[in-house]
């Protein structure tokens, strides 16, 4: 008798069209959070790729200036970020080293940019750059005008004078291999890669990004002291020689006559 009910029969089969419904959308919605999750899965296992492989580039340059203009060109790809700056730790300040704005075609220091005229920073904790070298920590900042927690005067008066727009900030320590802070690395502006709108940086890219910070400093200490075992080399020979020259001019003048000619060939073969 309740089959033969029309009202009945009528209500059951809406039942099991509501119900079929809603198992069709939770199956929409888990698939739908799947895909996001693998996408996430190989987006991040692609960065870690990049990160290993952008190690292996730094580890592989020895000109400090070629090598810090590589640093930031990186950093910047690597969170899509539109501007970059790299600070050096010299002589209780930081100096700045790379001065990047690809939106505004700026492109100061490192082999190819032009000279930075910037003034070093003191070392107090109201700039972002200074705390961070000073305390060794890192600093995510979604939007500079809408915080207080440092002084942004300089980037405001940047913006003022070019058009800019500062909003989303990272900055991280570079550490070396006995854990000291050696520079800063700074990227502004991080993009959304469809839509090119102006995003925060995101807590992995951060984490990710402080490792890259290291592994340039590691690179950038290793490559200052290449250098200054080859400076330390060449004045050996120069001691040597002036000794040699001291006790026999005739002996030291030919000494400094064959590293002269031996510098040449070394110069012409090189090119």
């Amino acid at each position: 008798r309740l089959v033969s009910n029309p009202k009945i029969s009528k209500n059951s089969s809406s039942n099991e069209e509501h119900n079929y419904s809603q198992d069709e959308h939770l199956n929409t919605l888990l698939t739908n959070v799947v895909n996001e999750v693998t996408n996430y899965a190989d987006r991040m296992n692609g960065q870690i790729r990049r990160l290993a492989d952008i190690g292996r580039a730094l580890s592989g340059v020895y000109d400090i200036n070629n090598l810090l203009e590589m640093i930031v060109d990186e950093a910047r790809n690597f969170t899509n970020a539109d501007a970059g700056t790299l600070y050096i730790v010299e002589d209780n300040h930081l100096r700045f080293k790379i001065v990047q704005t690809h939106s505004l075609g700026i492109r100061m220091g490192g082999g190819s940019g032009d000279k930075i005229h910037f003034p070093p920073l003191e070392m107090k904790e109201s700039n972002v750059s200074a705390y961070v070298a000073m305390k060794g920590l890192s600093v995510n900042i979604p939007d500079v005008y809408h915080s207080d927690l440092f002084d942004f005067t300089g980037p405001k008066k940047f913006d003022q004078s070019t058009g800019y727009r500062s909003k989303s900030m990272l900055v991280v320590p570079m550490r070396n291999h006995e854990n000291d802070v050696i520079g800063v690395l700074q990227l502004l502006n991080a993009k959304n890669p469809k839509s090119e709108e102006i995003i925060s940086f995101s807590p992995d890219y951060e984490s990710l990004t402080e490792s890259l910070a290291s592994q340039a400093a590691v690179a950038v200490t290793n490559a200052s002291l290449i250098n200054e075992m080859e400076n330390l080399f060449e004045a050996f020979v120069e001691v040597m020689a002036t000794a040699i020259d001291e006790k026999s001019p005739v002996t030291g003048g030919h000494i400094k006559r064959v590293a002269n000619l031996t510098m040449t060939m070394a110069d012409v073969i090189n090119e």
